[in-house]
């Protein structure tokens, strides 16, 4: 049986002009994988720049989008978890010996909410928020 990998991601960011930059970044990383030549990763570099531009002054010409909470989602098809309050215990792992069984753990501890949810057989997606203190401009 032959499997077909597919390698997506989806990046969501306030409508500031100060996100440009990331995105084009973020995008010709992820772009890299596929081996591009210099001159078709400025060409991705750019359409996207254009594109985050264009919604940045069009879509939201009176606003910005939302506050100082980072989101983030990570989502798989993959065959799920069956018992995600089970699998949330420390020391629970079905990876093997050489997994800790922190992972959840983990993520808890170092963000300010962690949800998951999962269905047997359809995949798993992690909603991971952390509110970023305001910091004092000098």
């Amino acid at each position: 049986m032959k499997i077909k990998t597919e390698n997506e991601v989806t990046l969501q960011f306030p409508s500031q002009s100060s996100n440009e930059g990331f995105i084009r970044s973020a995008v010709a990383c992820f772009a890299a994988q596929m081996d591009p030549t210099l001159n078709e990763l400025e060409d991705i570099k750019t359409a996207v720049s254009e594109a985050a531009t264009n919604a940045i002054v069009h879509a939201y010409p009176d606003r910005i989008g939302t506050g100082q909470v980072l989101e983030i989602t990570v989502r798989d098809y993959g065959r799920g978890i069956p018992d995600v309050e089970k699998a949330r215990q420390p020391m629970f792992t079905t990876g093997g010996e050489e997994r800790s069984g922190m992972g959840f753990t983990i993520m808890e501890s170092f963000m300010d909410s962690l949800k998951v949810r999962s269905v047997a057989g359809r995949g798993t997606t992690v909603v991971m928020k952390k509110k970023i203190a305001p910091r004092i401009k000098r």
